[in-house]
């Protein structure tokens, strides 16, 4: 399907009408959809959610595994993320191309001594081959010690040819097929956090070939709903099919907090009120983890008047993408700097 033909068919979808794209005024955009709390479960002052139709029950925060490989002491690491299991949070995030495999290998260690069995363990691939999938697939099984990974994702799907290669003849795709007929992984997802339009894409690929995502991984912070959204275009369609929502670069990978715009509790609590089963967010410090920990027992979903007053102020920042660097720049796509990652 060319770009242009893709384009006419999700015109119907709010991804047009919902201020996707800087410089397409919209006088009145359809509002965000929100998290049920009734959907919510609260054990030991950490909140739980469905990860889509999996059954599974996720923390509302999650891990995330590129920060963990930051910490120049391993030890550090190790005792942020046990910390952070024993205060409740069971959603670990991790891929395989962190740190050339550092955050993986300080994963797998940490998940010792029983650690493993009390976590939904993620990890993602860059492989768009079978041939490359597979032998990624095996580097993170060996690195995160384990026998079986619960969610394994196609990572940085960016490009439009992105699902086109994966879902081809001896694309990724077979290679993770065959590694959960083997027992190896669970679930099966995609992340990518350049433009919703790719997402779409990837999901209508999908769909063409018969498959459904377990989850989506995606930008969701108070920025994004200004600019190329996932949350008005994608989300929608993440909700009305069941998919387990990851929302990641709550903070814009930090940028939020560099522009003033919003604080770091107000980023978190935004991401915890649209319908996410879970929010990964970088903690690399026991005091982040403080916060996240607090954040999570804390919450309520904010008011329908609170979050259009946070949009109000933080729309300035968001246009033309100068602080989601992610959607308009390379500097975080490391498949781009690496393309031998891709197969």
């Amino acid at each position: 399907m060319e770009r242009r033909e893709f384009l006419s068919v999700v015109g119907a979808i709010p991804l047009l009408a919902g201020a996707v794209h800087a410089g397409a005024p919209v006088e009145k955009p359809e509002p965000l959809l929100r998290f049920d709390p009734a959907g919510e479960v609260v054990r030991d002052g950490m909140r739980y959610r469905k990860l889509g139709k999996t059954g599974e029950d996720v923390s509302c925060i999650g891990l995330g595994g590129f920060h963990i490989g930051l910490p120049k002491d391993e030890d550090e690491s190790i005792k942020i993320m046990r910390s952070a299991i024993d205060a409740g949070i069971n959603f670990m995030d991790n891929c395989w191309d962190y740190h050339d495999g550092l955050s993986e290998l300080r994963m797998g260690k940490a998940l010792k001594d029983g650690y493993r069995k009390k976590v939904f363990l993620m990890t993602k691939i860059d492989g768009r081959t079978k041939a490359a999938a597979a032998i990624q697939i095996d580097h993170s099984l060996l690195r995160l010690r384990t026998d079986v990974i619960d969610l394994v994702q196609h990572h940085e799907m960016l490009r439009m040819e992105d699902a086109d290669r994966v879902f081809g003849e001896g694309g990724a795709q077979e290679a993770v097929e065959a590694a959960r007929k083997a027992g190896k992984i669970r679930y099966v997802g995609f992340t990518g956090h350049k433009d919703p339009i790719v997402h779409l894409r990837t999901l209508a690929v999908a769909k063409e070939h018969g498959f459904r995502f377990d989850t989506v991984q995606l930008p969701l912070n108070v920025l994004d709903a200004h600019f190329r959204s996932f949350a008005r275009a994608v989300l929608p369609e993440l909700v009305r099919d069941q998919v387990g929502v990851l929302g990641m670069k709550p903070l814009a990978s930090g940028a939020i907090l560099e522009s003033k715009c919003a604080t770091a509790v107000e980023c978190l609590n935004y991401a915890l009120t649209l319908p996410t089963s879970v929010v990964i967010t970088g903690i690399e410090s026991m005091e982040r983890l403080t916060q996240a920990l607090k954040i999570a027992k804390d919450f309520k979903p904010m008011p329908v008047e609170e979050v259009d007053a946070l949009l109000s102020r933080t729309a300035k920042a968001a246009a033309k993408g100068a602080y989601e660097k992610f959607k308009t720049g390379v500097q975080f796509d490391g498949t781009a700097t690496h393309p031998e990652w891709l197969g």
